[in-house]
């Protein structure tokens, strides 16, 4: 199936130099391709001349860093990049229109970049730039909770699979962006990103929280994962922990200043539980701490 579609991104804007056999015409803005999908690099000779007696090559920013070669009716693929090798295929049943259209097959981040269409009859060269862009939307943000630091809630937002890489944004319940997070980022094997965003919330502060990703080359907000924490989740002292903590360093400070007074006085002990019961007694706490009533002095 020929792409005459792709023939409307051609720009004719370029003039045609003096004495010039034809002139190679590529698209004026850059091609969109996504990571695992193929693509289709469209070049053009204008006016339109057959192709298939010509040298048509395809590199990246060397002239000898092949991405495909076509030479003497023949595809050619000694001098081929690694990288490029099974992954190429020239149209050439278009050939004899002028067209030659490359395909590019399962798309990696590594292909983002620019691209350069030579066409060469004889002693006769010319060459378009084509600019390729390389995209991949990985996994929704996914929010979870941690457990507990420094007296609030560690959450943590975690994507993978993206290309290029994307801004993370925490907001609150009114959408108001929460810029005190840590970030770690990293990549996998086929280039793509990988980011762990983590945010601690204190209970004192906007409890509805929402992770999205913006692409930033775009400025495409996507849809955001949200997650209300409740009360129960945060950090909390026990009234009653407070109140016996309370209670036995009192009861401890008069235990020693009874001892410092009978010290004093010369006294002798009055028996085993005498002095903490002396204690409690002045306190007016009643003895039921058991372990601490039995304290032997």
């Amino acid at each position: 199936l020929k792409l005459n579609t792709c023939l409307s991104f051609l720009s004719e804007e370029r003039a045609f130099p003096e004495g010039a056999q034809f002139i190679v015409l590529g698209p004026d803005h850059p091609i969109t391709a996504v990571v695992g999908e193929d693509i289709v690099l469209p070049c053009h000779l204008s006016p339109s001349t057959s192709a298939v007696n010509m040298e048509v090559r395809w590199f990246r920013s060397e002239f000898n860093s092949l991405v495909y070669l076509y030479q003497h009716g023949e595809d050619q693929y000694e001098q081929q990049m690694t990288d490029y090798q099974g992954r190429t295929e020239l149209w050439k049943a278009d050939l004899v229109d002028g067209d030659v259209f490359l395909t590019i097959v399962n798309i990696r981040p590594s292909d983002e970049g620019q691209y350069h269409c030579s066409v060469q009859d004889g002693d006769f060269y010319e060459e378009a730039v084509l600019e390729v862009k390389v995209e991949a939307s990985g996994s929704a943000p996914q929010i979870s909770v941690e457990g507990q630091q420094d007296g609030g809630i560690r959450m943590m937002c975690h994507l993978a699979g993206w290309y290029p890489e994307p801004e993370v944004l925490w907001r609150d319940l009114h959408g108001q962006p929460l810029s005190s997070f840590t970030q770690t980022k990293s990549k996998d094997e086929h280039g793509l990103f990988e980011i762990k965003s983590s945010i601690i919330i204190r209970e004192n502060s906007n409890k509805n929280i929402s992770c999205s990703i913006r692409k930033m080359h775009l400025n495409l907000e996507k849809e955001p994962s949200t997650l209300y924490i409740s009360d129960s989740f945060f950090p909390r002292v026990s009234p009653w922990m407070v109140t016996w903590s309370v209670t036995l360093v009192i009861l401890l400070v008069f235990i020693s200043l009874t001892l410092f007074q009978l010290k004093l006085r010369g006294k002798a002990p009055m028996g085993k539980y005498s002095v903490i019961r002396m204690a409690a007694s002045t306190l007016n706490v009643p003895c039921v701490y058991t372990t601490l009533c039995l304290i032997r002095l």
